[in-house]
């Protein structure tokens, strides 16, 4: 029923029906290719699914698509049943929280569904009852490459994602700082639902009143829903950069779709935009709010390991602002609260960046964990503020 596979490579086998078969292994989320992998249906109890895949065997389903669902929802179930440790700090808390949620991701993420190349480069599942999967898996993953009827394998919780995130993509979020337009994320571009950041952005004051002869740079644009804001605000440039493909050219659909495109340009730049862009009068920076290392793709946008894009942004902050210019720091207190990063620490790399706080302007957060005393890590949301620091430069 199980045997090793052959994970190097991106690819996977395992025994089926008396031979032995490959697939493509395929995760967004950067997990590793399971090691071993056994065939299972609907005639599985959630039982021995749960014990296999906690001792490392992937399930790869061959039954019913709603079957697999109904048992991926078992085996969270089954993970549930033991919540996290709490630590004697928050500090530690926290990083028990994040290995009770590591350990979760590992064990759903070991039942597997088939993806068939279909005509045409788009996907299938060719399971029973399988819903039509090839818009969701096109807009993540691009074109198939291969040859049709050549097999993938993927986690059904990944899939899941897939599908959900496509539905975000289709619909759209409501932004209120844009007067109830819709921003459109892709798939693992981190989505504005929480949206007093973006609040914060749309009411502080803008360095000068003339605001269409401002330039304004918004570093790690991700959806490109403040390069937005700034230029509905009136901003007669603003240069958004990001790393990611997927990211800019979700940036760019969005200010395209929002009519703001003639005053935005999302251009590929770690950080700052490139030196030709000169100096701006406003930089504005949103990081991931926690320190810490993200153990997947996904969490890259709330975990910054060692503060790294914090730290970036306000060391060469001063040396791009124009005379009189300011940078704006849209950042969580949640790291304090969890006793990750002391505030004093931030403050001290402002001081370090030869930069001043001119004003500090704050916002509560409106998501549900800040109200649910059950939500892991309660104390620390209930505290939680969102703080968008005005900064400039010390000579200023």
């Amino acid at each position: 029923m199980s045997a090793q596979s052959k994970a190097g490579a991106g690819t996977v086998s395992w025994e089926e029906g008396g031979r032995r078969c490959t697939a493509v292994w395929r995760s967004e989320s950067g997990a590793r290719a399971p090691r071993r992998i056994a065939v299972a249906d609907d005639r599985m109890a959630a039982d021995i699914a749960y014990k296999l895949v906690c001792e490392g065997t992937a399930l790869l389903w061959r039954g019913d698509y709603h079957g697999a669902r109904q048992l991926l929802a078992a085996l969270g179930r089954r993970v549930d049943r033991k919540p996290p440790k709490q630590g004697a700090t928050p500090r530690e808390s926290f990083h028990l929280y994040r290995q009770a949620r590591s350990r979760r991701a590992r064990v759903l993420g070991m039942l597997l569904v088939p993806l068939e190349i279909a005509p045409g480069g788009s996907y299938a599942v060719p399971l029973r009852r399988a819903p039509d999967v090839g818009p969701a898996c096109a807009a993540a993953y691009g074109t198939a490459d291969g040859a049709v009827g050549d097999l993938e394998l993927v986690s059904l919780r990944e899939l899941q994602g897939v599908l959900g995130a496509y539905e975000w993509r289709r619909k759209g979020v409501v932004v209120d700082a844009l007067g109830g337009e819709r921003i459109h994320p892709y798939h693992g571009v981190f989505s504005p639902v929480r949206g007093e950041y973006v609040d914060l952005v749309a009411q502080a004051p803008l360095p000068r009143q003339e605001a269409g002869g401002l330039v304004a740079f918004d570093i790690g644009t991700g959806t490109g829903v403040l390069a937005a804001v700034l230029a509905r605000r009136g901003v007669g440039r603003v240069v958004a950069t990001d790393v990611g493909e997927r990211a800019l050219a979700c940036a760019r659909e969005n200010v395209t779709r929002l009519g703001v495109a003639r005053a935005v340009e999302v251009v590929r730049a770690d950080l700052f935009p490139p030196e030709a862009d000169g100096q701006a009068d406003l930089a504005v920076c949103n990081p991931p709010w926690l320190p810490a290392k993200p153990t997947s793709v996904l969490e890259q946008a709330v975990y910054d390991p060692d503060s790294r894009m914090l730290r970036g942004f306000l060391g060469g902050l001063a040396e791009r602002l124009a005379p009189g210019g300011e940078g704006w720091l849209i950042l969580s207190d949640l790291a304090e609260h969890l006793g990750l990063r002391p505030r004093e620490q931030l403050l001290e790399w402002i001081a370090d960046a030869g930069l001043r706080v001119v004003d500090r302007l704050d916002a509560r957060p409106r998501h549900g964990r800040a109200s649910d005393p059950e939500a892991p890590l309660h104390a620390a949301r209930a505290a939680e503020t969102t703080w968008l620091w005005r900064l400039r430069r010390a000579a200023d």
